[in-house]
């Protein structure tokens, strides 16, 4: 029987698809908006996999607008009441439900301080949407399985969606318009060979850098929730400090190596890896030296990323149920968390 989890990671292409086809007219003013007020500063709020498709907005603004972003701790707010500057800001919060009041609570606080508020949320009646001045729908439709897929990607897509509005760019809005083929594609890759390798595996790194860190991050989430595999996400870089003292023969790595400016490091990673015994699973587009993991690339290299995620998540769903486990039942975790 096909998993909740599968079915909504296949359905993704056609939520991509129903995204692009609303709130047209909303993304061009907010993006006409932000460029004739300039915001002074911008922060993120989101948790778990709204976070990581956070990091990915927060990777193409200052990538692409010269704009720093910062990931906002909620508990500054929520918990140690501070009273932050608010005039001149922009926070945008990312979120499935929409129902957590630790993203509630900052969005209401931001709006009734001068800042201007944007929610990307899936639940439209939510109390986040709610709080928001700008609210922008997923249109993912309902997500039943406890693993997000269709609601993350729908969030890359929102904010790529705003990057490309605010920067007025029409080459990005042209590869946004054919992101549902792509990811159509993307979904048929054949990611087999992970599936082998990882199916007795208990611990595992996962490598991006860039705007692929943001993926790593949410594949090492995935291998946690769905897997009970101790997942752990590294930039490129950053595990060449401390955390390469674990690697040893057969120590199992995933590296997400799309097109990009990080994509030559990353494969000199793979490879320095693979000299010191590790078992390194690369994904990267069909063709590149040592790549197990064939990734499709879109019409901008700055989305492919998402097709990255949208080949990963079939395969981890086929490695929990490799593994024994059913990937609609994560342990201990339910649908909507609250916390605060």
């Amino acid at each position: 029987m096909t998993s909740r989890m599968l079915e909504e990671a296949l359905s993704a292409p056609q939520a991509v698809a129903r995204q692009l086809a609303a709130d047209q007219q909303s993304y061009l003013v907010l993006g006409r908006v932000l460029r004739e007020q300039p915001p002074s500063a911008l922060l993120t709020v989101a948790r778990g996999s709204s976070d990581h498709a956070a990091h990915y907005l927060a990777y193409l603004v200052m990538a692409r607008l010269g704009r720093l972003v910062t990931s906002l701790p909620m508990s500054v707010i929520t918990l140690y009441q501070s009273r932050l500057e608010s005039r001149g800001l922009v926070s945008l919060a990312f979120s499935q439900s929409g129902q957590s009041p630790d993203l509630v609570s900052p969005t209401e606080y931001f709006r009734a301080n001068g800042a201007r508020t944007v929610a990307f949320v899936n639940a439209e009646g939510s109390p986040l949407a709610a709080a928001a001045e700008h609210v922008f729908s997923l249109q993912a439709g309902i997500e039943q399985s406890v693993a997000a897929t269709k609601s993350y990607i729908t969030q890359l897509l929102a904010g790529a969606r705003l990057v490309a509005a605010w920067q007025d760019d029409p080459h990005l809005a042209a590869a946004l318009q054919d992101l549902p083929q792509a990811l159509e594609q993307a979904a048929r890759q054949r990611w087999d060979v992970a599936v082998d390798v990882l199916k007795g595996a208990d611990k595992l790194f996962v490598i991006g850098r860039g705007t692929s860190l943001p993926i790593a991050l949410e594949a090492a989430l995935k291998f946690k929730e769905t897997c009970g595999i101790q997942a752990e996400a590294f930039s490129g870089a950053e595990v060449k400090h401390g955390p390469m003292a674990l690697v040893e023969d057969g120590y199992p790595l995933l590296v997400f190596a799309p097109r990009g400016p990080a994509q030559a490091g990353l494969l000199a990673l793979a490879e320095e890896m693979r000299g010191r015994g590790a078992r390194v699973l690369l994904a990267a587009p069909a063709g590149t030296p040592g790549a197990e993991l064939p990734l499709t690339c879109t019409g901008s290299e700055d989305l492919d990323p998402i097709a990255a995620v949208q080949s990963f998540y079939p395969m981890v769903e086929a490695l929990a149920r490799a593994r024994g486990l059913n990937p609609d039942q994560p342990r201990h975790l339910a649908k909507v968390t609250k916390t605060h």
